[in-house]
């Protein structure tokens, strides 16, 4: 009785900070969603902007200007305070016709935030820049790559949101920068002027709105739903607000969404007269306006919106995802049981993200918070929440309630320590991801094991492991865990649960999803009578769990397995509300067609569906299998539908019949016994249409397309192994959106028009020997991927692709050369390999170098290139990839002395000894040799520049120089070479001690 009278008087004292009155509060009307901008992506999503063109027209000239500083990119830095909208001006700079004018080699993207680190800000730029994820943890492996993918290009890099005021970490950042090409360019926001001080960069202050400015972006909110008119009184009111918000585009988007809910007059004057307004200036940095609309709130979206503080800044989060973690915590209000949780947890997400408290990601069904918003969350919950590594100090606040974190952050973590506060702990959550940076699979690296853990913890609702990759066990204790409601133990590698588990009647929320050992349920799991989210894809198991049916408050189950031998059939799915992500395996299991349609899916809210048959399934009647399908069809909300091993002959018409009008991506993959295709045409939402192993398809004509005007959004089609298709009818108004074509392993598909390609961006075509493409001129073409197939193919006309990036041609039996008679400006990667009679990439008549921006070339297996062009090869090209001994002589002598080439992979030499002192080029500093059967010794003096080396499949190479390795290489990988394998053996390998001071080292 003591502890609740104390948790009272604890939450009464936190009323006032909370903005909490006393009495009921009831729901007020809204509308849908605003959009609003978004301070981590360069997609734009305010369309317009008010009172900015002044600014934009200079921004813009100087990305577009000539003047340029020899030495390091420009750096033009917008300044202003939190709320002015300088992410949105850059976002509409970044996209503007005029840049695109300006042909930048690169752009990119990088949102900074206040957690400034060299390594993570580098690495940021580096995946922005190449589009990949990479997994360096040092330094200067990160800057080489930077230098490597920016040096001779011109690029436009944004750094969004940068507090940093520390000189020297900007210049660790800054170093590889300068490799750009002049005319490079940097983009920076900040608050603060010595931020860009730092920087060395000019400054564009951005102030307020002006007067009319303001009140538009106000009104612009205001009437967005058309629910109120503003009569005099309204708009005068309205004037005096629009004062307060000082001219912040954020302060009058947010205050105007609230407004947009209160019609009286009453209403508006009271937040005109609120105290709220004349914050004390120590709580100056939360905008007044953003307090207000947090305080008129409804209760229940107050502690909605301030359970986010434990999210950090940047964070995109899934709206599914949250609302499972507010139902956790019991946030969602359903009085009498009139609504499920999941609708009411629906209302309160839309709600806030009506009010503009979250926005839409760049990343689809993904949401932020606007870092300021996200300040307002942390300050609201003050010790509520800790977020290690993003908030200040090693040890968990006493009153901390909220534990998020990131598992690799936790080797310096002493605030589980002892264990004394963390029986207050309701929430302890890993953050797996923040933008573009994954944290990956970890040991368990508290200071605790899981069973102290779960000892103290006898409170929490929200318990994650999610990407603990060693845990291998649950203990038995977590039984004890009497007021557990959501359990994550996804990425983790447990092999089975504690029968304990089913002891967890108040569980709601079960997840097991990659968890690759896992294999069965626990034989009680029926027993958890409460659960409502149950994910276990991409395990091992196989059956159901015992006595399912009894299971009856599920409404996310995001796979259901048919087993004859078992008790659970399709009418148990059918007794549940199921929605958003559902796969059905083992469909051959049903037996009576007629039993299916008891699973209801037509009336279920899915927005993704899997069915799926055993693959070598043969039916006993195609009919019987067509009415299956049939009585499987989903409700016209689903998005996204693959259906896999169908042993039918034919689809029901709901497939294609634009029944599911929704109907974004779709796959039908293994559906052997299907003699033609549905007329898919008709389906128009729809985007991607992959279609694998279909080996009844002999021609695709009219019966496809099923209209004069088919597939009006289709953006990317896909065919893999069909291996009995033969013609491709097609016209030119068949695809009007297509972008990309990929066919892989037709064998008799006969050739393509140029009705199929004419809008392409990009084509990949591989092992479809009998295709050719019509060489004609291609304006949109970007990417073209050819593997065997194109006999036809004598000499690539380039100059018909003036847009082409990468262009990879293998196996193509007849090409002799690439020409062009203009300079190509946008190709970057050209690879040619296995082309027995290739020649060359060039022929005469270009005056100036010929592919100027070309930074990867790789020539594999042509025996008839012998020598590099007189007019030698791009100062960018930094990658290369050869495997003749003549081409390799013949690169120091073509290479510019001032050449970017830094990494060169060797392969199939016939050579006993390599590489020759003055064979490479000096600025080489990574070198690959590969598959050379008959090398058995290397030469100490070419190898000196080098900083990497690797070795593999050279199975007669006998041991390292005499000489050892230089010092300079930090990077050594070697890898079947079975006789210098065991020279290289720690501790006694006779080469040990010529490797052994190497950092970075792989033998094996």
């Amino acid at each position: 009785m003591r502890e609740v009278l104390e948790k009272q008087e604890y939450l009464t004292k936190q009323k006032g900070a909370l903005g909490l009155k006393e009495g009921t509060y009831s729901d007020d009307r809204f509308g849908s969603t605003v959009s609003q901008k978004l301070p981590s992506s360069s997609l734009v999503v305010e369309s317009v902007i008010y009172g900015r063109d002044a600014d934009k027209e200079i921004i813009l000239s100087w990305l577009t200007s000539e003047i340029d500083n020899p030495s390091q990119p420009s750096i033009l830095s917008i300044v202003g305070m939190g709320g002015l909208g300088k992410t949105t001006l850059a976002q509409h700079v970044y996209n503007h016709p005029k840049i695109d004018d300006t042909k930048f080699d690169i752009k990119a993207w990088v949102c900074v935030s206040d957690h400034f680190h060299v390594l993570t800000v580098t690495r940021t730029i580096l995946e922005a820049i190449t589009d990949k994820q990479d997994d360096s943890g040092n330094l200067e492996m990160l800057h080489k790559k930077l230098k490597e993918n920016l040096s001779g290009r011109k690029f436009l890099l944004v750094l969004d949101d940068v507090w940093n005021e520390r000189r020297e970490e900007w210049e660790a950042v800054q170093t590889p920068l300068s490799y750009g090409a002049p005319g490079s360019r940097i983009l920076v926001t900040t608050r603060g002027e010595k931020v860009a001080s730092n920087m060395r960069s000019k400054v564009h202050c951005l102030k307020q709105l002006g007067e009319d400015e303001c009140w538009n972006v106000f009104e612009n909110h205001v009437l967005k739903d058309g629910d109120i008119e503003l009569n005099d009184e309204l708009k005068e009111i309205g004037r005096r607000i629009v004062e307060k918000c000082n001219g912040l585009p954020l302060a009058l988007k947010t205050i105007g969404c609230l407004l947009r809910t209160k019609s009286s007059i009453s209403d508006w004057k009271n937040i005109l007269e609120s105290e709220i307004w004349e914050l004390p200036k120590e709580d100056n940095e939360i905008i007044p306006a953003l307090f207000l609309s947090y305080r008129y709130l409804p209760s229940h979206l107050k502690r909605c919106f301030a359970y986010c503080a434990l999210f950090p800044k940047d964070y995109e989060f899934v709206k599914e995802e949250l609302i499972l973690s507010w139902m956790a915590q019991s946030f969602l209000q359903c009085p009498q049981q009139k609504r499920h949780p999941e609708e009411v947890g629906e209302q309160y997400f839309n709600d806030l993200l009506s009010r503009s408290f979250f926005q839409p990601s760049r990343v689809e069904r993904h949401f932020v918070m606007h870092d300021l918003l996200n300040d307002l969350a942390k300050y609201i919950c003050a010790d509520l929440c800790f977020r290690l590594r993003f908030d200040k100090g090693k040890c968990m606040p006493k009153t901390t309630r909220h534990f998020s974190f990131v598992f690799r952050d936790v080797k310096s973590f002493d605030g589980l320590g002892s264990l004394t506060d963390a029986e207050r702990l309701r929430s302890f959550i890993p953050i797996t991801q923040i933008g573009r940076n994954f944290f990956g699979s970890f040991a368990w690296q508290f200071k605790v094991s899981i069973h102290d853990l779960f000892s103290k913890i006898k409170f929490i609702r929200t318990l994650s492991f999610n990407g603990c990759s060693k845990i291998k066990e649950v203990p038995h204790s977590v039984g004890d865990l009497k007021h557990l409601h959501s359990l994550d133990l996804s990425n983790t590698g447990i092999q089975k649960l504690p029968e304990s588990i089913c002891l967890l009647y108040n569980l709601l929320i079960l997840k097991m999803n990659y968890c690759s050992e896992l294999e069965e349920f626990p034989l009680n799991l029926h027993k958890l009578t409460k659960l409502r989210c149950l994910e276990f894809k991409y395990t091992k198991v196989t059956k159901m769990p015992m006595h399912f049916g009894e299971l009856k408050n599920l409404q996310v189950l995001d796979t259901f397995i048919i087993d004859r031998n078992s008790e659970v059939s399709t009418k148990q799915l059918g007794g549940l509300n199921l929605h958003g992500m559902l796969s059905i395996k083992e469909v051959q299991n049903i037996v009576n067609p007629l039993d299916v349609s008891e699973a209801n899916l037509k009336n279920k809210h899915l927005v993704e569906l899997g069915l799926e048959w055993k693959l070598d399934h043969i039916p006993d009647d195609p009919r019987k299998e067509k009415e299956l399908l049939q009585n499987l069809q989903p409700s016209n909300h689903l998005e996204n539908l693959s259906i896999k091993n169908y042993s039918g002959t034919e689809f029901p018409s709901w497939v294609f019949d634009n029944t599911l009008s929704n109907l974004i991506a779709l796959l039908l993959k293994d559906c052997k016994y299907c003699l033609c295709l549905p007329p898919l045409g008709l389906l128009a939402s729809l985007k991607i249409l992959i279609i694998r192993r279909l080996d009844g398809i002999v021609s695709i004509g009219a019966e496809f397309y099923g209209t004069n005007s088919p597939f009006t959004s289709l953006e990317r089609l896909e065919f893999y192994n069909m291996k009995e298709w033969e013609e491709w009818e097609c016209k030119t108004t068949s695809f009007p959106r297509l972008q990309h074509l990929y066919l892989d392993k037709c064998p008799k598909l006969r050739g393509l028009s140029d009705q199929h390609l004419h809008l392409m961006r990009f084509l990949s075509i591989s092992l479809c020997p009998l295709v050719n493409i019509p060489m004609t001129h291609y304006d949109f073409l970007e990417g073209m991927m050819i593997n065997g197939g194109w006999d036809s193919l004598t000499i690539f006309l380039l100059d018909l692709f003036p847009k082409l990036h990468s262009l990879h041609l293998t196996r193509c039996q007849n090409l002799r050369k690439i020409s062009q008679e203009h300079a190509h400006n946008h190709l970057r990667s050209l690879e040619i390999n296995d082309c027995p009679q290739f020649e060359s990439f060039l022929i005469e008549g270009v005056s100036e170098k010929p592919m100027q921006i070309l930074t990867r070339m790789d020539i594999d297996d042509c025996p008839k290139m012998e020598m590099f062009p007189d007019g030698g090869l791009s100062l960018n090209v930094k990658y290369m990839s050869l495997s003749s001994l003549k081409l390799i002589a013949s690169l120091r002598e073509t290479l510019d002395p001032n050449t970017c080439l830094e990494s060169l992979n060797i392969g199939k030499l016939d050579v006993e000894c390599f590489p020759d002192e003055v064979l490479l080029p000096r600025s080489l500093s990574k070198l690959g040799i590969y598959d050379c059967p008959n090398l058995k010794k290397m030469h100490y003096k070419g190898l000196c520049h080098l900083s990497s080396l690797t070795l593999i499949n050279c199975p007669n190479l006998q041991c390292l120089p005499e000489e050892g390795l230089p010092k300079s290489i930090s990077s050594l990988v070697i890898l079947d070479c079975p006789l210098l394998k065991e020279r290289c053996q720690n501790p006694d390998g006779e080469d040990w001690g010529k490797i052994a001071h190497i950092q970075k080292l792989n033998v094996g």
